[in-house]
């Protein structure tokens, strides 16, 4: 159901958007949470380890995805707001054609590249075969992922954060089921896990169209909303949203990138530090899923405001959920640091106690610093409901110079515990940065419109 965000108390307006958002994203992590359970009980600690060296390689490839989508459908949201809903539809059909070409080229460049990527990674030859079919069939399938973003991305802009949580969890119960089937039945080892991924995703494509059709009336095109002419108003349309999509997807890229560094550095740490680091990021972004979702949220309730010209709304928004964030930081980091070897442990069945140990270092050391980064998830996604770029850029530019110091210097230092400060350094240091780019940002149009009333 489209909601419109510009009346009501802000607080509770991004606390009902954000609860399906939680769930969704959950039950996104599911995706592949579930193929490094699965993996790592039936096929082993190599198998598990094989997903897990080319992870920040997955993520990198959804990052950029999720970064153009998203920064497509901020104009959605922002026209939406201002009440625009033939510039829906416009924008709608711009962002479906530029994540076509963006998504084809993508997927040949990185089809190309493969090798080159996984031997800059230094994944270890015992898994590289299995690392390789993963993330190939992963990228060969990344059209029905793009599709599936872009189309939660437009339902989300318009205030709906409940139907692609619907959807997802479908979908991941199917990817679960045909991860199972593919592994245990077809003895198709971990590109079976893969294989499953890309198929549930499909799903969720089709389930999207399905509904959209069926309840989106602000959605139902003609056949002139379909015709492009290639004149001065399509190449405004398209240049306007990739004024803000392509610098979110180069942001997300560049948090990519920190990651690859840092898993490059942990795969020349064997197969045990491989698996520990997996896991205990796997089960951070769980601790951490209920901040994100509360910077999603915040991100669709500030382009509607920000396109119905609401900035006092905006600024109180950020303020409530700031708190909100605070508060949950530091409940997870205690649930992190207490039961986190306990989850470690039920997460890989067959670890061994040092890569419990080394998993739950990781942890303890993290958890330090969970109030930057969850403020780091409010001041961003302001910034970009707001469509500004600079300083999210700018944020990511020093988050990826700090992951790499961390690589060069500490890792070789201090060893793989010199590693896992990687993370908090870039945290604090992005989180500086977001939180003076959004003052200097919102003050201004703030004290504007004082001045105008």
């Amino acid at each position: 159901m489209i909601k419109d965000l510009t009346k009501g108390e802000p607080l509770k307006l991004i606390l009902l958007f954000s609860v399906p958002l939680l769930i969704g994203n959950i039950f996104q992590q599911l995706y592949n949470i579930a193929d490094l359970v699965i993996v790592g009980r039936l096929l082993g600690v190599e198998a598990f380890a094989s997903v897990g060296a080319v992870a920040p390689l997955f993520f990198l490839i959804m990052f950029i995805i999720v970064g153009l989508t998203n920064g497509f459908a901020v104009i959605t949201g922002q026209r939406f707001g201002a009440g625009n809903f033939a510039g829906v539809r416009n924008s709608v059909v711009i962002s479906t054609i530029l994540s076509i070409v963006a998504t084809i080229i993508f997927t040949i460049v990185c089809s190309l590249l493969m090798h080159s990527m996984l031997h800059l990674l230094n994944v270890p030859p015992n898994i590289y075969n299995n690392a390789y079919w993963y993330i190939e069939i992963v990228v060969i399938g990344l059209i029905v992922t793009t599709f599936y973003n872009l189309f939660a991305s437009v339902i989300r802009a318009l205030g709906d954060s409940k139907t692609p949580l619907y959807f997802l969890i479908v979908a991941s119960l199917i990817n679960i089921i045909l991860a199972l089937i593919f592994i245990e039945i077809f003895n198709m080892g971990v590109a079976g896990s893969a294989v499953a991924v890309v198929v549930s995703q499909g799903l969720s494509v089709l389930l999207c169209l399905f509904y959209v059709k069926k309840k989106f009336p602000i959605l139902h095109f003609k056949k002139q909303d379909w015709l492009i002419k290639l004149d001065e108003e399509f190449y405004s349309s398209a240049w306007e949203h990739l004024r803000v999509g392509v610098p979110m997807a180069i942001q997300f890229s560049i948090l990519g990138l920190g990651v690859i560094i840092i898993q490059s550095v942990c795969n020349t740490f064997g197969s045990d530090v491989i698996a520990a680091v997996t896991a205990a990021l796997r089960i951070e972004q769980i601790a951490t899923l209920p901040m994100i979702s509360f910077g999603v949220a915040l991100a669709t309730f500030v382009a509607q405001n920000f396109g119905a010209r609401k900035f006092r709304r905006i600024r109180t928004g950020v303020i409530h959920t700031s708190l909100l964030n605070i508060f949950l930081s530091i409940l997870m980091a205690v649930i992190m640091r207490y039961w986190g070897a306990d989850i470690i442990r039920e997460f890989i069945g067959s670890a061994t106690l040092n890569i419990i140990d080394i998993a739950h270092q990781y942890l303890l050391i993290s958890t330090f610093f969970y109030i930057f980064l969850s403020q780091i998830f409010i001041y961003r996604n302001a910034l970009q409901g707001m469509g500004e770029v600079v300083f999210p850029i700018v944020a990511s530019i020093a988050e990826l110079l700090m992951r790499a110091f961390a690589a060069v210097y500490l890792a070789i230092k201090f060893g793989y515990i010199g590693m896992f400060y990687s993370g908090p350094i870039a945290w604090v240091s992005a989180c500086l940065i977001l939180s003076i780019g959004y003052f200097k940002s919102i003050k201004p149009i703030v004290y504007k419109v004082k001045a105008c009333e």
